[in-house]
């Protein structure tokens, strides 16, 4: 019952919705898994590198290992926090309008709405556009990297995990990116603007949180993590 590129295999679903689920033994669900996006139970199987198990129904992606695949997580994840660091100190935008020029780094920008009413508002945009998809970046490497160089996983890796796939949701950079080009479009009948470096790290920033995604593979790594810790 599944598709050429389907090694996961969906349960038999339920006839009667009126009928209770069935009931499985703690051994038989420590060998299901469920579809994140539409919750249908599979069998877990082996999956070897290179091959893609997706839900028979919603045909999403349940396991997709690749090849060198943590080590290329966390060179991505190195690289996206030295473009942080970039993207917060480093010029980002240059405002010029009756001859004054006027500077500012995305930490001036997040520290204009730090009095006032506003200061909730500072402290929104850092968590979402600095502190948290850092946290997320270091969390990740502090998983991966032992277990790329093939030692046991740190200490509490499970939990570091756990919260960077918690946080994904929340790290908002892409959002934030988008907001200032559609406020560029807005502002450049108005004064004369000069894009600067801090922008394109961060443009570079999302491309590599992007790809570091595409690479991760959720199922994989608990496995991995699993069988590592046994």
């Amino acid at each position: 019952m599944s598709l050429a590129d389907v090694v996961a295999s969906e349960l038999p679903p339920q006839i009667n919705p009126a009928l209770p689920p069935p009931a499985f033994t703690a051994e038989q669900a420590e060998h299901l898994i469920a579809c994140p996006l539409c919750d249908t139970l599979h069998e877990e199987r082996d999956i070897a590198v290179g091959e893609t198990a997706r839900c028979t129904r919603c045909h999403e992606i349940l396991e997709a290992p690749r090849s060198m695949a943590m080590t290329r997580i966390i060179m991505l994840a190195l690289s996206a926090l030295v473009l942080m660091v970039a993207a917060m100190f480093f010029p980002f935008l240059e405002l010029s309008v009756a001859g004054r020029v006027q500077r500012s780094s995305l930490l001036d920008t997040i520290l204009a709405f730090s009095s006032g009413m506003t200061a909730p508002l500072t402290i929104a945009m850092a968590s979402l556009i600095v502190i948290l998809p850092s946290i997320r970046f270091l969390s990740l490497v502090y998983v991966l990297a032992p277990m790329a160089f093939g030692h046991r996983p740190a200490r509490h890796a499970e939990f570091f995990f756990r919260l960077a796939d918690h946080l994904r949701p929340w790290a908002m950079a892409e959002v934030f990116i988008v907001g200032v080009a559609v406020a560029l479009v807005k502002v450049a009948g108005l004064a004369h603007l000069s894009i600067g470096p801090a922008f394109w790290a961060f443009v570079a920033l999302v491309i590599v949180t992007v790809l570091k995604d595409t690479f991760m593979c959720r199922v994989t790594v608990w496995k991995t993590l699993e069988t590592r810790r046994s």
